[in-house]
């Protein structure tokens, strides 16, 4: 009896600590984030030092979870994970922080590539297969569909694949009958393409289009203002935009010691009416010097997070110095329509509202079967190799890419130099590309699903 009623005291704790350490869910609504009814802002961090899922070490993820939040972090941003992972102590341990994760679908070699776009049933079961992974977690913010698919001025063509993602994502999430979880996309800042590229993966067809827009800034270094940023025109660009849009990457450091100053334009009157916050780059320290902490011994995700000084406590002081309000969502009203799809031009070639690319209901029904029948591969099959085409952008990491059996990431290459400061940064406000761990390659090879390559 006393083992009963004491196995009973210890569920009845748990499931406590489970309902005081429960967020509420992100939402979207217009133009605005909203949880349990309050517009939100994101503080957030980029979380992804190294290609391996962050999200598996239930101690380690304590330890940054909590040197996250003593300066007032409420999100961060990881650019992939394995699904075939336990990552509920790390989910657990951010939830107890007040910390959501945005989290992209696509693993390193899943990504749409804009040299050769594809969207195909290998990508969109490796898609489904993380979001059946994370989609029960209350503090999963949203999931990326793509991270600078398009990284240059030429890669518009590739676009409609971005939206055939966000479709069958959508109606794959649907016919789940997941939450409503956001999606989105996160551009490079490139000059040619503003605003075409934002505008029209919002255009047309709802179920084809974002649900929120990211954009990696590197443009505001040093001790610029508003004007001489270029931050008074990204706004002007982004100014009646009718979904979420938000600096999913941001913090130039040349010179050194970074002011975080852009924060206070962010998050102040030139800019939180149409802002919905950003995401510093980045929380690991790197070779390329943009870390907020380091670790033990020089390891990264290797005991507890060290201050990297002044950066650490600048930001903690500037983020502390800032209060959002925003908007109630029963006294919001989303009145912002969506842009027409923008034409051919010299910048952009995509010529409007042209057909996407979708695999369709088939395709999309024969995962949710294989997800409800629990037909999945093999560690070994997850474990896909890579063509042997160059990567599209730089990889920032300098740690070993080797990674467990049970890893569906290919080896990625090593970064033996930091990636160049941005073209912002040195003067140029033109482009700014993400500074995020990992590599892209050319064509997406090796079983994901086997179920879905026999439809």
């Amino acid at each position: 009896m006393f083992g009963l009623l004491q196995a009973a005291l210890l569920l009845s704790t748990a499931i406590a600590s489970v309902a005081v350490t429960a967020l509420p869910t992100i939402s979207v609504k217009g133009a605005k984030f909203f949880a349990d009814g309050r517009q939100f802002f994101i503080k957030g961090v980029a979380y992804q030092g190294t290609p391996s899922d962050p999200l598996v070490d239930t101690t380690q993820c304590q330890l940054d979870a909590k040197a996250m939040q003593s300066i007032g972090t409420n999100s961060i941003r990881v650019y992939h994970a394995n699904p075939l992972a336990n990552h509920d102590g790390c989910m657990a341990a951010f939830r107890a922080a007040g910390i959501y994760i945005w989290l992209d679908l696509d693993t390193f070699n899943t990504t749409i590539v804009q040299t050769s776009p594809t969207w195909t049933r290998e990508q969109f079961f490796a898609f489904a297969a993380v979001m059946d992974a994370f989609q029960h977690y209350d503090n999963l913010a949203g999931f990326w569909i793509g991270n600078e698919v398009i990284n240059d001025p030429t890669g518009s063509p590739a676009a409609p694949y971005v939206k055939a993602a966000v479709a069958d994502m959508k109606a794959y999430m649907s016919s789940q009958n997941y939450r409503t979880i956001p999606i989105g996309y996160s551009a490079a800042d490139i000059a040619a393409l503003r605003p075409m590229l934002q505008n029209y993966l919002v255009c047309g067809d709802g179920a084809q289009s974002i649900d929120f827009f990211g954009l990696n800034s590197y443009e505001w270094c040093g001790d610029s203002t508003y004007e001489t940023s270029g931050y008074a025109n990204l706004q002007r660009l982004a100014a009646g935009y009718p979904v979420p849009i938000f600096f999913s990457e941001t913090g130039c450091n040349v010179p050194p010691q970074r002011t975080f100053g852009d924060q206070v334009a962010i998050f102040g009157r030139e800019m939180a009416g149409t802002w919905s916050g950003s995401i510093i780059y980045e929380w690991v320290q790197e070779t390329n010097d943009y870390g907020l902490v380091t670790y033990p011994g020089g390891q990264i995700y290797s005991g507890t997070p060290v201050p990297v000084q002044p950066d650490f406590d600048t930001l903690a002081r500037v983020w502390r110095g800032i209060e959002m309000t925003g908007v109630r969502e029963k006294d919001y009203r989303a009145t912002l329509s969506a842009p027409p799809c923008p034409e051919a031009s010299e910048g952009w070639g995509v010529d409007g509202d042209v057909p996407v690319p979708t695999l369709g209901r088939v395709v999309v029904m024969a995962a949710v079967a294989a997800a409800a029948s629990s037909v999945k591969p093999s560690a070994s099959e997850m474990a896909m190799s890579t063509s042997s085409g160059a990567s599209s952008i730089s990889a920032s990491s300098s740690a070993s890419a080797s990674l467990s059996s049970t890893s569906i990431l290919p080896t990625a290459p090593t970064a033996t130099t930091s990636p160049q400061p941005s073209l912002a940064a040195a003067g140029v406000a033109a482009t700014t590309t993400s500074k995020a761990a990992g590599s892209r390659v050319v064509v997406p090879v090796g079983i994901l699903w086997m179920l879905g390559l026999m439809i």
